[in-house]
């Protein structure tokens, strides 16, 4: 994470803040105060507040992450360089403003299905090089975060089904294959290979697409043949904020929702001097 966020600087800076180095006196001292100018669920503080303190701006928190934030709050508060304020004022300000976006969508649907027991989770359907950020603000909003990274756990997609056969053949080839240390999540798209899979000893299918008509003959089946115990049913694919309700009253385990991470709104915030 140092690492990207080392690199959206230096992005940012190009060859340097000619504007900052025409105007402001080198030895400039400042106090600056970020405000939101949105609603929603803060997330990234912690964050900004490593990239301030690690360029010797001093950091005054007013609310922390997974605050419920709204129009004109006072977030933060910094005072030090000016120059070295404004080289990172956009970049800790963009960072904290999807961060927050994405934990707020991530809360709002956990408080849409509050009284079932059911996990809302994102997936990795991150924007790319900031995925861990996305995690991190997952976790903010209350979604759990899935997987972070392809080595978490095997998760047989579509198209590894297709590289491989069947449903099936590719479950027992991951269990033949892979440690008994990693769970083993397959994606189906009908009942006869979700019962298959659940009789063979998946660590979790996911029913892929699937309207809340076909989740609930899935779940009566496996509960018909006893063996809705065997396997974590997960839910996945366009699932809205609308339809999410239909899916949790159905019983299933998890409910992944790649929107919170692909298609949230970033929060508005601004600083202040």
């Amino acid at each position: 994470m140092d690492k990207i966020i080392q690199y959206m600087l230096d992005e940012d800076k190009g060859f340097g803040d000619i504007t900052s180095q025409a105007v402001v006196d080198e030895s400039k001292e400042v106090s600056a105060h970020i405000v939101s100018k949105d609603e929603g669920i803060l997330a990234g503080m912690n964050i900004i507040r490593e990239v301030f303190e690690e360029f010797d701006v001093n950091v005054k928190f007013w609310m922390k992450d997974g605050a419920k934030i709204s129009k004109n709050d006072l977030l933060m508060s910094v005072c030090g360089n000016a120059r070295t304020i404004l080289l990172l004022e956009r970049t800790v300000l963009n960072l904290s403003m999807r961060m927050s976006g994405v934990a707020s969508a991530a809360n709002h649907y956990v408080g849409l299905v509050e009284g079932y027991d059911v996990r809302v989770a994102g997936t990795r359907k991150t924007s790319p090089a900031i995925a861990k950020f996305d995690k991190y603000a997952l976790k903010v909003g209350g979604a759990d975060t899935h997987r972070f990274a392809l080595d978490d756990m095997v998760l047989i997609k579509d198209n590894h089904i297709v590289a491989c056969g069947t449903p099936l053949e590719a479950l027992l080839k991951a269990k033949e294959n892979v440690s008994f240390s990693k769970k083993i999540e397959i994606e189906v798209e009908t009942l006869d290979d979700a019962v298959d899979c659940v009789k063979n000893g998946a660590d979790i299918v996911m029913l892929d697409n699937m309207s809340p008509e076909e989740v609930s003959d899935v779940i009566d089946k496996l509960n018909e043949l006893n063996i809705r115990q065997n396997s974590l049913i997960e839910v996945s694919g366009g699932i809205t904020e609308d339809t999410i309700v239909d899916y949790a009253k159905l019983g299933v385990d998890i409910i992944s929702i790649g929107a919170l991470t692909h298609s949230s709104r970033s929060l508005n915030f601004s600083m202040k001097f």
